[in-house]
């Protein structure tokens, strides 16, 4: 008897991943935590881990292959995993176009698009080059298409073809996986979430006056954005309505506050969380935003970084953005844009002008579970609590 090995979900969001690597061979035995497969994600390439011991009887599904969450993709030789064990005769072979060209699906019904099984680097240096990888044969293992194949395919192509569109030469961009599936989210959200947005200027020169002071001591000290996210996990505590997702025509509360913090790599928008940020001191939340930040950019961020946000924050500020409008990560309820600080005048006293530091945030929010009120109400709390810091500390 023999236990199949499954694709697991590994971001709320996946829907299929490709597999880059296997880090055993059919015969070889593993303990509970041994790294498995490397596997690309919408979000992230992760290293999925043995949940269980067991020995690899058999790979299904090859090196740059695509499969779907809960596809086979292995046999153990045990069934120590949890997967139903079944003989190897009845298990379902890997989907045809996961050994050449795996697809993506629309998620509007319309039939799935063709997306090149190429790996990560190839997808750089065809973005670099302007080609387009449609067309060109990987020599990779299962096909896959290698940083190699796209150079020699870029030198083989010759001079760009004549312009006769009147708008140059033609750069055709293809979508990694994650852009593929942010796009897919974002269509998504734009469309079947009513939302509204409001929004507040609060007074930020105490959080100001710490920081440099901190900084001054030589303290590790936390950013303003540090500060915003344990504000808005105390904030949440208070509006449990916004620590939810609207499912199916129903709220879904949770106890435990997530925030997500959103995070701007090269290529892809990435989203880790925040575990159980209300119950985090201010320099807990500033070590773990710190660790996860720095691992969004290396692309080393572990599956149970990127689940279960309940929350979302995302802040432009340190790019000299004032005020933006974000659009809400579905089925979240909420999602908190914060601007940059910025020194502006204010009448200090009868005839006197002082200044200040104000940052401008924007809380859009999902209509069908909270309103109007409800948000002003989360914004004025929130205000409250980042003028009077020493109320978070």
């Amino acid at each position: 008897m023999a236990a199949k090995l499954t694709m697991p979900k590994l971001s709320d969001s996946m829907a299929d991943a490709v597999i880059i690597r296997w880090l055993k061979s059919p015969g070889d035995a593993f303990e509970r935590g041994e790294g498995l497969i490397e596997v690309e994600t919408d979000k992230a390439t992760v290293v999925y881990e043995a949940e269980s011991a067991g020995t690899l009887a058999s790979i299904l599904v090859p090196e740059g292959a695509t499969a779907a969450v809960g596809d086979p993709i292995a046999l153990l030789a045990n069934g120590e995993v949890t997967a139903s064990s079944e003989k190897p005769s009845d298990v379902p072979k890997a989907r045809p176009e996961a050994a050449s060209t795996p697809t993506a699906s629309s998620g509007d019904g319309s039939p799935p698009v063709e997306r090149p099984n190429a790996t990560p680097v190839a997808k750089r240096t065809a973005v670099e080059l302007g080609i387009s990888l449609h067309g060109i044969a990987g020599t990779g293992p299962g096909g896959r298409i290698t940083g190699d194949d796209v150079t020699r395919a870029a030198s083989a192509a010759g001079p760009a073809p004549q312009d006769t569109s009147g708008k140059g030469d033609v750069r055709v961009l293809e979508l990694t996986t994650t852009q593929s599936t942010i796009a897919r989210r974002m269509v998504e959200s734009a469309t079947t979430v009513p939302t509204f947005t409001v929004s507040t200027d609060i007074d930020v020169s105490l959080i100001a006056d710490l920081r440099r002071g901190g900084r001054a001591e030589g303290d590790d000290v936390p950013s303003l954005n540090d500060f915003v996210i344990k504000a808005v996990a105390r904030v949440l505590g208070e509006f449990p309505r916004f620590n939810a997702s609207y499912v199916d025509g129903k709220v879904e509360c949770y106890s435990r506050i997530n925030v997500g913090v959103a995070v701007a790599t090269d290529d892809a928008l990435l989203v880790p969380v925040v575990f159980d940020a209300d119950q985090k001191t201010l320099a807990q939340v500033a070590a773990e935003t710190k660790r996860l930040a720095e691992a969004a950019r290396r692309r080393t961020l572990g599956p149970d970084d990127l689940h279960h946000g309940t929350f979302t924050v995302s802040n432009l500020g340190m790019l000299g953005v004032r005020s933006f409008t974000a659009i809400i990560d579905p089925p979240q309820v909420g999602i908190l844009a914060v601007g940059g600080a910025r020194r502006e005048p204010f009448e200090d006293g009868a005839d006197r002008v002082g200044f200040h530091d104000v940052m401008t945030v924007n809380l859009t929010c999902d209509h069908r579970v909270v309103y109007g009120a409800h948000g002003a109400e989360f914004l004025s709390r929130l205000r409250e609590l980042l003028e009077r810091p020493l109320l978070l500390l």
